[in-house]
């Protein structure tokens, strides 16, 4: 090697990776005209999808508890840190792969489960399957989704997908819907803790709206044999009952017959839908549900457990105690308790508290990339992405929900590119502060 050799600059390199490859996609189509169906950024999506969603769809995705302060914490929350990048790293690519509880990722992102998302698009849980399975993120199946697990896990093929469960009043029908996650294959149970009763919702009581209470958002439980053993037995109980119905209900009956044919038919129909529709609003939380029902989770699954709703450090204490695989912090999105702790506060105590060894996932609050990294170098080893892919369903479907995938992981990549992380791994404390700000 000469001297000139030695002493010349090293040739550039080309940047590569999800980020420049969707400004690249962008751009060029910005060449043609084209912009993009679905906005980058978080404030012209959350109008977009509100313009494309009815009063009741949007009061029930984007509305929250009492008067919405706990969602105001969670991004009050990611105000107060500020990243502090890394120059002259002299790194061109960078890995966002990463492992959370025998599950591999792509990118330190899934889509957090969703439920009634039929209020967004028809066939909500397959059209974000799809997505997901198009961009490689692992989908939660919604324990209230509107359609089976069974329809979902096919429409994932090979694509990680874990399952969400509320603990029911009946004990058979918990286990029942363990199997199923089990035999679609399924990687991991998250057992949502933080939902036992529904929380105060002013902007679905305005409008006396309850997704459920019309039959929406309770597929996984018409779909489950157990449920419909339950509902049979209801209906049984009420046929029973109405053997003995006087004779001018009798009457009645006939009249609507003679007037309104159509409207005799479905009160005859109606049985089985209604009775399905009572028995869910009846059994499908456990307000009583304890540490005491956790600890019986190891006998009755194969799956690794993972506990959703978790904002103490005792509580987080107390979950590794017994043998759980994850957490994930949230606060439900802000949609359970007015003016709780923000989710990324919560992380940040309970990181102290367990230590950096155990698994920790975040949600609640994650709106872009730059959130993600900012989760991360806060202690979370994931995300859950909720209200974006929704929005991004609302506007157009599988292929929103996708194109807000991308957009995240993207900016993402490029927060990691201009801040000098090269992996997931390396994104730490050192690369965030205090927002002096604040």
């Amino acid at each position: 090697m000469t001297i000139e050799q030695e002493h010349a600059a090293p040739a550039a390199a080309a940047t590569t990776g999800p980020g420049r490859d969707r400004q690249t996609s962008i751009y060029r189509q910005g060449v043609l005209g084209r912009r993009p169906v679905v906005p980058t950024d978080f404030a012209t999506l959350e109008r977009a999808a509100r313009a494309a969603s009815s009063a009741e769809a949007w009061a029930y995705v984007a509305g929250g508890a009492g008067e919405g302060r706990t969602m105001r914490n969670n991004r009050r929350a990611f105000d107060r840190w500020v990243t502090v990048p890394r120059m002259a790293h002299g790194h061109t690519t960078r890995d966002l792969s990463t492992t959370v509880v025998n599950t591999r990722l792509t990118s330190p992102l899934l889509l957090a489960p969703v439920g009634a998302g039929a209020l967004m698009g028809a066939d909500s849980d397959l059209q974000i399957a799809r997505a997901a399975a198009a961009t490689g993120v692992p989908y939660i199946f919604s324990n209230q989704g509107c359609n089976p697990m069974e329809d979902s896990a096919a429409a994932m093929g090979a694509t990680p997908k874990w399952v969400q469960l509320y603990w029911s009043t009946d004990e058979a029908l918990v286990d029942s819907i363990l199997h199923r996650a089990e035999a679609i294959g399924a990687e991991a149970v998250v057992v949502t803790l933080d939902t036992t009763i529904l929380g105060w919702r002013p902007q679905d009581l305005n409008l006396g709206s309850l997704p459920f209470a019309k039959g929406l958002g309770i597929a996984q439980y018409t779909s489950d044999p157990r449920f419909r053993e339950i509902v049979a037995e209801r209906i049984k109980r009420a046929v029973k009952q109405d053997v003995e119905v006087t004779l001018g209900a009798v009457r009645t009956l006939l009249q609507m017959s003679r007037n309104h044919p159509g409207r005799f038919l479905d009160n005859l129909r109606s049985p089985e839908p209604r009775a399905s529709v009572e028995t869910f609003l009846d059994i499908y939380s456990n307000p009583g549900l304890s540490w005491d029902h956790l600890a019986t989770l190891r006998d009755r699954t194969r799956l690794p457990v993972v506990l959703k709703g978790i904002l103490h450090p005792d509580d987080a204490r107390r979950a590794f105690d017994l043998g759980v695989d994850a957490i994930v912090v949230s606060n439900h999105g802000g949609r359970q308790v007015d003016n709780a702790v923000a989710s990324l506060d919560a992380l940040i105590d309970i990181r102290a508290a367990i230590g950096r060894g155990p698994t920790v996932l975040l949600d609640s609050g994650i709106r872009t990339g730059a959130d993600v990294f900012t989760a991360l170098a806060l202690g979370a080893d994931a995300v859950l992405l909720g209200r974006p892919h929704m929005y991004g369903l609302a506007i157009a479907g599988q292929r929103g929900v996708e194109e807000v995938v991308r957009n995240v992981v993207a900016e993402l990549d490029l927060t990691m590119a201009l801040s000098g992380a090269r992996s997931i791994a390396e994104i730490d404390e050192r690369f965030v502060r205090p927002n002096p700000s604040f």
